[in-house]
C-alpha cells in the first residue's frame, strides 16, 4: 500500500489561533485521496512576524525544523514575508513553498494587476523589496495597510470590515482586479471579502498548499 503524502504547513509565529484558522482555511483543499495537510506552530517565533527583526529571528529555527523533519513530502512557510524560504530550501531536497511568492504568482493568473492588503504600514517596504526582487512591479497596483497586529487580524471583531474598505480602495482607486491577503492571519475572511468587493481574492496559504499538492501528487 502506498504511503499517503504529507504537507507540513508551518506558522512561523507563536500565535496558535493563527494556526487554528489556517487549519480551517485549508479544509477546502483536503480530499480523501490527497496528501495529509498538517499545520504546526513554530514555538520559538514571536507572537507575530511584523518587523524585519521578527523575520530574521525565525529564519534559522525554520531551517532547523525543515532539516529535522523526515515525514513531510513538502513544506509551506505560512507567513507573507516568506521568512527562511531560501535557507530552508537549502536544507532539504523536498519542495518548500512561501505563501507570498505563491500568492502573488496565483494572483497573476487571475488578473492583470494585483493589490495587497498589508497588516501594517511598516510591512509594506519589506513587501515592496520582495516584489522588486521578483521583477513584478509592472503588474503591481498597490498595497494598503489595515494597521493592525497579526493577532488582531486573527481575532479582531472589525477585521473583515476594515479589509473590505481596503479591498475596495485597491480596486476602485488603485485599479487592482485581484487582491492578495498579505497575512496568514486573514485566512478566514477570504470568501466574505471576495463576495463584498466583487473581484478575486487570493489567500496565499491556500495558493501555496495547492502548489504543494501539485508537487507531491505528481512525484
Amino acid at each position: 500500500m502506498l504511503r499517503r503524502k504529507k504537507i507540513l504547513v508551518v506558522n512561523p509565529n507563536s500565535n496558535t489561533q493563527v494556526t487554528h484558522h489556517l487549519t480551517i482555511a485549508l479544509q477546502p483543499v483536503c480530499f480523501e485521496a490527497g496528501p495529509e495537510i498538517e499545520c504546526v506552530t513554530l514555538a520559538e517565533g514571536p507572537i507575530g512576524v511584523e518587523t524585519q527583526a521578527d523575520l530574521e529571528s525565525v529564519t534559522m529555527p525554520l531551517r532547523r525544523l525543515v532539516a529535522a523533519d523526515n515525514s513531510a513530502d513538502a513544506f509551506v512557510i505560512a507567513c507573507y514575508s516568506d521568512p527562511g524560504l531560501h535557507v530552508s530550501r537549502e536544507a532539504t531536497t523536498r519542495p518548500v513553498f512561501g505563501i507570498a511568492e505563491a500568492g502573488v504568482l496565483s494572483a497573476l493568473a487571475r488578473g492583470d494587476r494585483f493589490g495587497v492588503i498589508a497588516v501594517a504600514q511598516r510591512s509594506i517596504p519589506r513587501h515592496l523589496r520582495y516584489l522588486r526582487q521578483m521583477c513584478l512591479m509592472d503588474r503591481f497596483a498597490g498595497e494598503r495597510p489595515l494597521n493592525m497586529t497579526v493577532a488582531e487580524t486573527a481575532s479582531g471583531a472589525d477585521t473583515l470590515e476594515r479589509m473590505i474598505k481596503i479591498g475596495r480602495d485597491l480596486k476602485d482607486i488603485d485599479g487592482a482586479n485581484v487582491v492578495v491577503m498579505g497575512c496568514a492571519g486573514m485566512a478566514r475572511h477570504r470568501i466574505a471579502l471576495e463576495d463584498a468587493i466583487g473581484i478575486p481574492v487570493i489567500d496565499p496559504t491556500q495558493a501555496a498548499v495547492s502548489m504543494a499538492i501539485g508537487a507531491v501528487m505528481f512525484q
